[in-house]
């Protein structure tokens, strides 16, 4: 087991870990966060999005063992922060959870190109979203919800 201290949507956290825990499994069983989902377990899917350090990764390809001394946010940090409120009411307002299990990974990356601003393409929102699945919206409604919500920001800023 190896000894880790980082923090957790704010919160800090040591725990022993087996070296070859992935930090999506150590999220959802050691810290009982389950709204990161474990797809595919091969980084394809994108269910498993979360912020290390500021950046978006894939949860099932990161050892939790490599990330003393890390900050991570996972989707429950995000929404209880209050940084995608307006992101999620448009998620709910365009019917872009359907089924909602790729729903946090795919909030995690279009939270991640809100937080760079300016006044990307749908294209651009496209490629930006590209790495998270969704088997059930065919993506208009989340390009629809993420392109709201940043219209909207734009206008309130």
């Amino acid at each position: 087991m190896t000894p880790i201290t980082l923090t957790v949507n704010g919160e800090r956290v040591t725990r022993h870990v087996e070296p070859r825990r992935h930090l999506i499994d150590f999220l959802r069983l050691d810290l009982g966060l389950t709204g990161s989902h474990a797809g595919c377990e091969h980084g394809v899917c994108g269910a498993c999005t979360v912020r290390v350090d500021g950046e978006i990764v894939r949860g099932c390809l990161v050892l939790a063992a490599s990330l003393h001394g890390a900050d991570v946010v996972t989707i429950e940090g995000l929404s209880d922060s209050g940084e995608v409120a307006d992101l999620q009411a448009n998620f709910v307002a365009r019917n872009a959870a359907q089924c909602g299990f790729c729903t946090p990974g795919m909030i995690m990356t279009a939270a991640d190109i809100l937080a760079h601003g300016g006044t990307p393409t749908r294209a651009e929102i496209r490629e930006h979203l590209s790495g998270n699945y969704c088997r059930c919206t065919g993506y208009q409604a989340i390009v629809d919800a993420v392109e709201d919500t940043l219209k909207a920001r734009a206008e309130n800023a």
